[in-house]
C-alpha cells in the first residue's frame, strides 16, 4: 500500500496502540495533523505550550506504564520542547516527541522555523533519528517506541523534514525490530545473584534502598515481598516513592537532602546496602567521601550497567530488569535454610527506632496560619491515599514528598533529577486523560504555577478536573530558604510582589476557585473539592500559607548524611 509520509506517521502510531498525542501544530507538521484530522483512533489532546505537551505525555508515561506521544512543529516548537525532553530523560520516562523539520533542500541554509533538532536534542535523548525519506518512517518510528521502552526507558526523537511527509512510499509496519548494537540486558548474573543472597543473609545491619528504578520495572510487588521476608528496614528516593508502601512498618521514609533522620542515619551506618534501580545521586547521599567513610558492602541492580559504580563503588553488580532480578533472589531467599541473625536484626532494629523516635518530620502546627504540612496531610485524609499527586518543584514538592504517604507505585508524578518548574499541571493533564476516573492532584507553588498556567485552557477544552492544591507563600520558597541559611538573609529576587489574583483567573478560565486563609478551613475546602458534586469541575485552591516556614530535615550541599538540620 502506497501512503504519504504523513499517512504512515499515522499508521503506525495506530498500530503501536497511541491513545492520545499531546501537541501544537504549525507548518511543518501540517500534512500530519491533516491526516490525524481524518481518522478518530489516535486522539489529538491541543495544549497551550510545546513544553506543556511534552510534559502530558511525561505525565501520561509515568503513570500507565505506556509510552508517551508529543507531536510539535520545527524551530521554536521544538527548542520549546527541549525542557520537557529533558526532563523526561533525567528521569528514564518512556518517550516518542515527532517533530516537524524544513524540506530536506532547506536543511542547513538557515531556513524559516529551521533548527538543528538532532543536535540540539542529543544530550537529552535515549536516542533521535532524522527521516530522509518517507519508506523509512515506518522502521524509524518502530525503533523509536522499542529504544524509548526498553532497557533504561527513555524520550527518543523522530525528526520529518514536511517534503518527506508528503512523499509517498510503500507502507509495510514491521512486527518486530532488531538493533545490532543495543541489546539490553534482562536478567542477572546468576553467580552473582547468588553472592548477593549470601550477602544480605550475613548482614548485621541490612538496609534496602530504592530509586525509580522499581516503578518504571513495575517490581513493587517483588520489592514488598523481599524486604517483609527478610524485616529489612526500607528507603525509597523521591523518584521511588510508591515502590514500597509507605504506611509499613519496614517503611523508613524518604531519604536525602529533605530525607528522614532514620532513612539516612541507617544508610550511613548499615553494614550491607541492597540498591535497587537507584543511582546514589547528590540528592540523596549528599558528599561521596563522607558517604565512604563508613565500611559497608554495596549489591546495586540496575538496568543500566552505566549507572554501577558510577558514583560510588560497589561490591556486587546486578545488571538486569529490576523486576526479573528481585524474582531470582526471591527464589533463592525462599530455598535458602540459612535466615538472616535474628540477634544482630533485632539489635539494628532497636537503633532504627530509636532514630525514628525523634520524629524528624515533626513541625510546629498553628492555629494562626496555616501550615503547608498540614495541608498536605489532610489532602492525604480525604483523598484516602488513593489520589494520583502531581507536584512541581520546590518546597511544595518536598512536603508532598514528606506528608503524603504513597501505597502504590504510580501514584506519585514529578520532576526529579531536572527538576522543572511548571511541569505539575501539564503532567496531570496527562495523568487525568489516562485514568479518567480517578482523583488527580496537582501540589504546586505560586512560581511554578505561573509557568504554565495557560494549560488551565486546555483542562477547560477537554473537561479535566483536575484538583490544584497552591501553598501560595507568596515567595520562592526554596530559593528564599537556602537565602536564609546560606546567603546571610539576603533575599535577592525570591519575593514575588506582583501576583495575580488566581481565583479570577481561574474563574476566567471556566474553572472553580477559592480561598483559603484560615487554618480551620482547610479540611472542609478539599472536602468539597472532591465532592461528588464538583467531582468533573477542576478546581482551584489558593491556600495562603506561613511565608516563613522551611523544609526539614534538611543536609547542605556538600555535608554528609548525618549532619542534617533539623527543626
Amino acid at each position: 500500500m502506497e501512503l504519504t509520509g504523513a499517512e504512515i506517521t499515522v499508521r503506525c502510531l495506530q498500530e503501536e496502540g497511541v491513545e492520545y498525542v499531546f501537541g501544537y501544530p504549525g507548518g511543518a507538521v501540517l500534512f500530519i495533523y491533516d491526516e490525524l484530522f481524518k481518522q478518530e483512533r489516535v486522539k489529538h489532546i491541543l495544549v497551550r505550550h510545546e513544553q506543556a505537551a511534552v510534559h502530558a505525555a511525561d505525565g501520561y508515561a509515568r503513570s500507565t506504564d505506556k509510552v508517551g506521544v508529543a507531536l510539535v512543529t520545527s524551530g521554536p516548537g521544538l527548542t520549546n520542547a527541549v525542557t520537557g525532553i529533558a526532563t523526561a530523560y533525567m528521569d528514564s520516562i518512556p518517550m516518542v516527541v515527532i517533530s516537524g523539520q524544513v524540506p530536506t533542500g532547506f536543511i542547513g541554509e538557515d531556513a524559516f522555523q529551521e533548527v538543528d533538532a538532532v543536535g540540539i536534542t542529543r544530550p537529552c535523548v535515549k536516542h533521535n533519528f532524522l527521516v530522509k525519506d518517507s519508506k523509512d518512517i515506518a522502521i524509524t518510528l518502530k525503533k523509536a517506541f522499542y529504544l524509548a521502552k526498553t532497557g533504561r526507558p527513555g524520550p527518543v526523537l523522530v525528526d520529518i523534514p514536511k517534503d518527506v511527509s508528503n512523499q509517498k512510499a510503500l507502507y509495510e509496519y514491521p512486527a518486530t525490530v532488531n538493533i545490532r548494537s543495543y541489546n539490553p540486558a534482562t536478567r542477572g548474573d546468576p553467580a552473582l545473584i547468588k553472592q548477593a543472597v549470601q550477602m544480605l543473609l550475613s548482614a548485621k545491619r541490612p538496609m534496602v534502598y530504592t530509586g525509580g528504578g522499581v516503578v518504571l520495572s513495575d517490581a513493587a510487588k517483588q520489592l514488598t515481598e523481599l524486604v517483609r521476608l527478610l524485616d529489612f528496614p526500607c528507603t525509597n528516593t523521591l523518584m521511588g516513592l510508591g515502590g514500597y508502601p509507605s504506611p509499613d512498618k519496614n517503611f523508613l521514609g524518604m531519604l536525602g537532602m529533605h530525607g528522614t533522620l532514620e532513612a539516612n542515619m541507617a544508610m550511613q551506618h548499615c553494614d550491607v546496602l541492597l540498591a535497587i534501580g537507584a543511582r546514589f545521586d547528590d540528592r540523596v547521599i549528599g558528599n561521596v567521601a563522607h558517604f565512604g567513610e563508613v565500611p559497608r558492602k554495596i549489591i546495586h541492580v540496575d538496568i543500566d550497567p552505566a549507572s554501577i559504580s558510577k558514583r560510588v563503588k560497589v561490591d556486587v553488580p546486578l545488571v538486569g530488569d529490576v523486576r526479573h532480578v528481585l524474582d531470582d533472589i526471591l527464589a533463592l531467599l525462599h530455598a535458602s535454610k540459612q535466615k538472616p541473625d535474628a540477634v544482630a536484626l533485632k539489635d539494628w532494629w532497636q537503633q532504627v527506632e530509636e532514630w525514628r523516635g525523634r520524629k524528624s518530620l515533626t513541625y510546629r502546627n498553628s492555629t494562626e496560619v496555616i501550615k503547608p504540612q498540614y495541608v498536605i496531610e489532610k489532602l492525604h485524609e480525604v483523598t484516602q491515599g488513593d489520589a494520583f499527586i502531581t507536584s512541581d518543584v520546590g518546597q511544595h514538592q518536598m512536603w508532598a514528598a514528606q506528608y503524603y504517604k504513597f501505597k502504590q507505585p504510580r501514584r506519585w508524578i514529578n520532576s526529579g533529577g531536572l527538576g522543572t518548574m511548571g511541569f505539575g499541571l501539564p503532567a496531570a493533564m496527562g495523568v487525568q486523560l489516562a485514568h479518567p476516573g480517578a482523583s488527580v492532584a496537582c501540589i504546586t507553588g505560586e512560581g511554578s504555577i505561573q509557568m504554565n498556567i495557560q494549560e488551565l485552557s486546555t483542562c477547560k477544552q477537554f473537561n479535566m478536573p483536575i484538583k490544584i492544591v497552591l501553598l501560595n507563600n507568596r515567595v520562592l520558597g526554596m530559593v528564599r530558604q537556602w537565602q536564609e541559611f546560606f546567603y546571610g538573609e539576603r533575599y535577592s529576587q525570591s519575593y514575588m510582589e506582583a501576583l495575580p489574583d488566581f481565583i479570577k483567573l481561574a474563574e476566567a478560565y471556566g474553572h472553580v476557585g477559592m480561598t483559603i486563609e484560615k487554618p480551620g478551613d482547610v479540611e472542609g475546602v478539599l472536602k468539597e473539592a472532591f465532592s461528588p458534586a464538583l467531582k468533573e469541575r477542576l478546581v482551584f485552591m489558593n491556600f495562603i500559607t506561613d511565608q516563613a516556614e522551611n523544609v526539614y530535615p534538611m543536609i547542605p550541599a556538600g555535608k554528609g548524611l548525618n549532619e542534617m538540620i533539623l527543626v
